[in-house]
Formats: C-alpha cells, structure tokens, sequence
C-alpha cells in the first residue's frame, strides 16, 4: 500500500510538494524525503504531528526521544511506522521543521493507493521554492529597528496619549481586597 502526501506552506504560496511513500515506511523516513525534496540540511529538531480536521495538534512524533513525564506516550520517527498512525485519507499532519519559531509544512495524506508497493519515497511533484529552512534573526532585528508604528497602531487615528486621565488612577492601592468567592 502506497501513501501519497500533499505538502503545503503557509509561508510561500506556489511552494507545493507531492511524496509517495510505502505505509510500511517509518516517519523517519518520510522525514528524509521531505528533506531531500526541499533541500534542507540533515541533523535539525523535527517533528511530525498529527492533527484534527481544525489543524490543532494531537499527537507528537519526534525525531529523536523526547524527556517527556510518564503519563504521555513517547512516539519516535524510526519506531513509529506510517500504517500504525494513519488510515485514512484527508488525515492532516503538521511537519515542524523549525524548532524555534515553529514553523511548519501542512500535510494531508491525499490518496491510500492499494495493491502497490515503494521500495523508497519519491517526490512525485515539486513546485516553488522552499520556505528558508532557519529564520535569519538579525535581519528581522536590523528591519525592526526602522519599523513605524504610526497613528494606527492603536486601532483610532484620534488616539491621543495626552487625553489618559492619570488621576483616575489614584486611591486604588487603598481599595480593600475582595473577599473571597466576590469580584
């Protein structure tokens, strides 16, 4: 049985990868193809979750084993196998390739192809480019800088500083305590 994955990023509008993988592949390595079909370099924290219909992350799978409490099951890339989390199509996943500022592909498994078989993954379509695999922090930091807020920030071009009434605020630290269970 072959698994075929939709790979979309919100980052990049015409970025679109297409991989077909064995079910009885693991998600390591689904992981290495989609790696080697955006170009992205090896040895980086990743993880695959799976989602609800919403996107709202359920269940982790991580590259390697996480120190996570007794109480939560711990699933790895290389021993968890692709037929043991997914069974049917539309099923979304997320592929967080950024670690640190989370930033993700979104997966859905399109298409259960039955009575084949892949000895390997392949990349059946690719377009655009990938999204940058790291965020460059001192670009953002070096554009930041001359960043203007403007007089819309606050939602009001009226706004004006000057009309907060300071005073208002006086006498509150000698308000009594609310008692308990009153608001």
């Amino acid at each position: 049985m072959i698994f075929r994955f939709l790979l979309l990023s919100d980052e990049v509008d015409d970025f679109k990868r297409e991989i077909q993988i064995d079910a009885d592949a693991t998600f390591f390595d689904l992981h290495k193809a989609i790696i080697k079909s955006v170009g992205y370099k090896e040895g980086e924290m990743t993880s695959f979750f799976l989602c609800d219909d919403n996107w709202e992350k359920e269940k982790e799978i991580t590259l390697v084993e996480m120190d996570t409490s007794s109480e939560e099951d711990s699933y790895t890339m290389e021993a968890s196998t692709l037929n043991d989390f997914l069974e049917d199509e539309r099923q979304k996943l997320m592929y967080v390739f950024d670690y640190l500022t989370e930033r993700a592909f979104f997966m859905e498994l399109r298409e259960i192809i039955t009575g084949k078989d892949l000895d390997e993954a392949v990349c059946t379509k690719s377009t655009g480019e990938a999204p940058t695999q790291f965020v460059d922090f001192d670009t953002i930091s070096s554009s930041s800088d001359s960043f203007d807020l403007g007089e819309n920030f606050y939602g009001d071009e009226s706004y004006d500083e000057d009309e907060l009434d300071a005073e208002g605020f006086d006498g509150l630290d000698n308000m009594a305590a609310p008692e308990e269970g009153e608001y």
